[in-house]
């Protein structure tokens, strides 16, 4: 019988020769974010492995090659390297593989976690997110492969690293829904999203709307905050994807990702956590979300099957895109912890929103 993770071990092998990123301008910036991994993490775990491979076919030829390291990273110039941009993943990339093979991988990430989590909207949350996948398939019982996809995703996150502007901690009493209703728009939201929330610090209440949020009461609350953020988030999904189908997928993705690696974590990492990924959110909601809603009667209905997550995952891999698989995923998540049928219907509404190319 296959190792059920030997679909996710292919895959791995398959997308470790590419970069991080691909497209994007002659510097190398503004590109897109590789989520063939992450996918494919998703695919694997759905029980969907047996379209791994299928997929990668397709997904693989908009990738490009991993960038050779030039100017190796030690201790004396790491630091200067964080946020080095495309220029620097190679050199991220040997470090981080290098660090995988003289630690356990628990030991790196807990040293890089605090270190990265100030910049955790490098590549638009997808180093973080990217993370949170190889966690999840660490502490799933993928091996060797996933601590070498870890060592890439920490190198994305690394050569990515991006502060948010005028980032605030909650210490409100607002719950995620109400937080997430006050959070200011940027009054242009145009433009790629570095340059969106470099206005962020010129918008006014946005610390005030970021520190509304109530504060967990201990490290046992973060969880919990968590789950109501990303059910928040997926079910705000639903009512104002329009304004940007592909980039409001990540206010829940994101802290999905940041919830599944908090077992990692040490507990006194996990209030940084959650300030650090609902800022993020914070910042794509100001950056992307319309002022307007859709009215009801032109969202959509949860699917009428016997089983409808089966049928919204199955929908999902048949759309094919990236960002469709992996809020669905998210999506089914907060489906089983809450019963919300609007988790649901935020999924279908992803799938019509957004086209694979």
């Amino acid at each position: 019988m296959m190792n059920a993770s030997a679909p996710l071990d292919e895959a791995y092998l398959r997308l470790h020769r590419t970069g991080p990123e691909f497209g994007g301008d002659r510097d190398g910036n503004h590109g897109l974010a590789n989520h063939g991994p992450m996918a494919a993490e998703v695919l694997v775990r759905r029980g969907h492995g047996a379209q791994v491979s299928p997929w990668l076919d397709t997904y693989l030829a908009r990738l490009i090659e991993l960038p050779s390291s030039r100017e190796p990273i030690n201790e004396q110039n790491l630091r200067d390297a964080l946020g080095g941009g495309r220029a620097r993943v190679g050199d991220w990339a040997e470090y981080f593989t290098r660090q995988m093979a003289e630690h356990p991988w628990l030991h790196v990430l807990t040293t890089w976690w605090p270190v990265l989590l100030p910049g955790i909207t490098a590549g638009a949350t997808h180093g973080a997110i990217r993370v949170g996948h190889a966690v999840r398939s660490l502490t799933g019982g993928v091996g060797e492969l996933a601590r070498a996809e870890l060592a890439h995703a920490l190198a994305f996150w690394a050569a990515r690293c991006r502060p948010i502007p005028g980032a605030t901690p909650p210490s409100g009493n607002l719950s995620p829904e109400q937080a997430l209703a006050g959070i200011p728009h940027l009054a242009d939201q145009s433009g790629v999203i570095a340059r969106r929330l470099a206005r962020l610090a010129d918008v006014p209440g946005w610390p005030a709307a970021q520190a509304a949020l109530r504060a967990p009461a201990n490290a046992d609350d973060v969880p919990k905050l968590l789950d109501e953020l990303v059910r928040a988030a997926t079910v705000r999904y639903l009512h104002h994807a329009h304004g940007s189908p592909i980039l409001l997928v990540h206010t829940a993705t994101a802290p999905n990702a940041i919830k599944h690696t908090l077992p990692a974590l040490p507990p006194e990492m996990w209030a940084p956590s959650l300030a650090a990924v609902w800022s993020a959110v914070a910042a794509i909601v100001s950056a992307y979300e319309p002022g307007h809603t859709v009215p009801q009667a032109e969202l959509p209905d949860v699917p009428r099957a016997d089983d409808p997550i089966a049928e919204l995952l199955e929908r999902a891999v048949a759309n094919g895109d990236e960002h469709v698989i992996k809020f669905t995923d998210t999506a089914v998540d907060v489906y089983q912890a809450s019963g919300d049928p609007d988790a649901l219907r935020a999924a279908v509404r992803a799938r019509h929103l957004i086209v694979p190319e």
